[in-house]
C-alpha cells in the first residue's frame, strides 16, 4: 500500500489533482449546490466538451506548436452539419460530412506549418479568421434550426447515467492516450517536442507527423462542434467564439509544456475539470461575467508563468 500511495503522489498529476479537490471544497463552502447531482451532471457535460478541444490541442502542444483555430473551426464544423441535415441528408451522411469539413481545414494547416514552414501561430491564426469569415457568409449571421430530433441525443441523451458527452470524451480520451503511450507515433511525437532537429537527424519523419496532429487538432474540434449542434437543438454562428483559449489553458494546466515534448491524456482530463468547475463556481457564486472572463484570463497567464518556471527547473 505504501508503494502505491509514493507512486500516486509522485505522479505529475498528482498535484493538480489535489489542487482540482482543493478547488471543489472551497467553492462547496461558498456555493453548496455546486456538489448538487443535477450541477455536477451539467458540469460533467460542460468540461466534456473542453476536453475534446484540449486533447485535439494537447497533440499540437506536444510538438511545441500551438492551434487558435479550434474555436472557429469548431463552429464551421457545426454549421456545415447542420445545413447537411437541413437539406435532408442523412444524419450519418451530415456528420462525416461535418467531421470532413474540419479535418480539411486541420489539412491546410498542416500543409502550410509542415511542408511550406511557416509559423504554426500565424496559419492558425488566419484559419481562426477565414473560417469564421466562412460560417458568417454560410449563415449570414443567423442560426441554423430545424435539426432532426434523431440527432438531438448525441447532445442531451444520456447513457447509464452518464450525458453522451461525457462518454464521446472518455472515447477520445483513451485513443489519445494509446496513441500517445503505446504507439511510434506517439514516442516520436514526444521526441520532436523534445528536440525537433535532433529527431529529424535521427529519422523521425517530423514534416509527416506535424502535419497529422494538426489534422487531428481539427478534427477534435470538429467533433464538439458538432455535438454543441445537438445539445443546442440549432447552429450558432458565434460557436466556439473564444474556445482556443479554453482548450489551451485546459492543456497547460494540467501540465501540458509549452516547450513541447510534456504533457498527458489525464493532464488534460484534470485541467478541463479546473477550467470547467471554476466557470461553473463563479456562476454559482453570482460573480459578474465580466469578473469572470478577467478571472480566466488571470488563470491562463499563471498558467503560463508556472509552466515557464518548471521548464527553468528541468533546465
Amino acid at each position: 500500500m505504501k508503494n502505491i500511495a509514493k507512486k500516486i503522489f509522485a505522479a505529475r498529476e498528482s498535484a493538480i489533482f489535489l489542487a482540482l479537490l482543493i478547488l471543489m471544497g472551497g467553492i462547496y463552502i461558498f456555493a453548496p449546490k455546486f456538489l448538487s447531482f443535477s450541477n455536477l451532471y451539467l458540469v460533467s457535460r460542460q468540461i466534456s466538451f473542453v476536453a475534446i478541444v484540449a486533447l485535439g490541442e494537447l497533440f499540437v502542444i506536444l510538438s511545441s506548436g500551438i492551434d487558435l483555430s479550434v474555436g472557429s473551426i469548431m463552429g464551421l464544423s457545426g454549421v456545415i452539419s447542420a445545413g447537411a441535415m437541413v437539406v435532408g441528408i442523412p444524419i450519418v451522411i451530415s456528420i462525416g460530412i461535418g467531421l470532413l469539413g474540419g479535418m480539411l481545414l486541420g489539412v491546410i494547416n498542416g500543409v502550410l506549418i509542415s511542408y511550406v514552414g511557416i509559423a504554426p501561430f500565424i496559419v492558425t491564426l488566419g484559419m481562426l479568421s477565414f473560417a469564421r469569415g466562412t460560417i458568417l457568409i454560410l449563415t449570414k449571421g443567423w442560426p441554423i434550426i430545424n435539426i432532426p430530433p434523431a440527432f438531438l441525443v448525441i447532445g442531451q441523451g444520456e447513457l447509464l447515467g452518464i450525458p453522451i458527452p461525457v462518454w464521446i470524451m472518455v472515447i477520445v480520451g483513451g485513443i489519445s492516450h494509446f496513441l500517445l503511450t503505446f504507439t511510434a507515433f506517439g514516442r516520436r511525437l514526444y521526441a520532436i517536442g523534445g528536440n525537433e532537429e535532433a529527431s529529424f537527424l535521427s529519422g523521425i519523419r517530423v514534416r509527416r507527423i506535424k502535419f497529422t496532429i494538426y489534422v487531428l487538432s481539427s478534427l477534435a474540434a470538429a467533433i464538439v462542434g458538432i455535438i454543441l449542434v445537438a445539445r443546442f437543438n440549432s447552429a450558432q454562428p458565434d460557436t466556439g467564439t473564444g474556445w482556443e483559449l479554453d482548450a489551451i489553458a485546459a492543456a497547460v494546466i494540467g501540465g501540458t509544456s509549452l516547450s513541447g515534448g510534456s504533457g498527458t491524456v489525464l493532464g488534460v482530463f484534470i485541467g478541463a475539470a479546473i477550467m470547467g468547475i471554476i466557470r461553473n463556481g463563479l456562476v454559482l457564486m453570482k460573480v459578474s461575467p465580466y469578473w469572470q472572463t478577467a478571472i480566466i484570463g488571470v488563470i491562463i497567464v499563471l498558467a503560463a508563468v508556472l509552466d515557464r518556471i518548471k521548464n527553468r527547473r528541468r533546465g
